[in-house]
């Protein structure tokens, strides 16, 4: 038995294809569009076998791993009605910054490149190139020398030995 594959929702399906491409060896293939559901996504594989699925559909737009719009959801009229929606847009605004709480669920992808010298090497280069360095190089406490960075949707990502 082996994992198929791993689907990740995404607002731009082509950067995050590209970004595993560019720094993974991923090859991307063909687009898929279901226009029924509004459905969009494209796979790309890497060498030893894995299959990520890089999906789209318009109305999700969130990378938030919270159900946070029921909180707000139909305010009934109170007179802490202008309070309520002082909130919400400040909520609003809040969930629009990339939050990198720790949840239940997926939490990271990670990737071996082979060596410590590669782990550093591609960390610094992503770093250079913008990307998001949320874990320096390190050996953790069970032993993995590895780095964390943020791919374009705020997914995190290890890369280790």
């Amino acid at each position: 038995m082996k994992i198929e594959h791993i689907a990740i929702w995404a607002k731009d399906i082509d950067k995050v294809c590209e970004f595993y491409r560019k720094y993974f060896g991923g090859v991307v293939h063909p687009i898929y569009h279901n226009p029924t559901k509004q459905f969009t996504s494209r796979f790309v594989t890497f060498d030893d076998g894995a299959r990520l699925e890089i999906m789209h559909r318009p109305d999700i737009d969130h990378v938030w791993p919270v159900t946070h719009n029921r909180m707000f959801a139909s305010p009934k009229p109170t007179r802490f009605g202008s309070a309520i929606k002082i909130c919400k847009r400040i909520f609003t605004a809040l969930t629009s910054l990339t939050f990198h709480v720790e949840h239940c669920g997926l939490t990271h992808l990670s990737f071996s490149v082979g060596s410590k010298e590669e782990v550093d090497r591609l960390t610094k280069q992503m770093s250079t190139d913008g990307i998001q360095v949320v874990g320096q190089p390190r050996t953790t406490g069970d032993g993995y020398y590895e780095s964390v960075i943020l791919d374009p949707e705020g997914n995190r990502v290890e890369i280790t030995v």
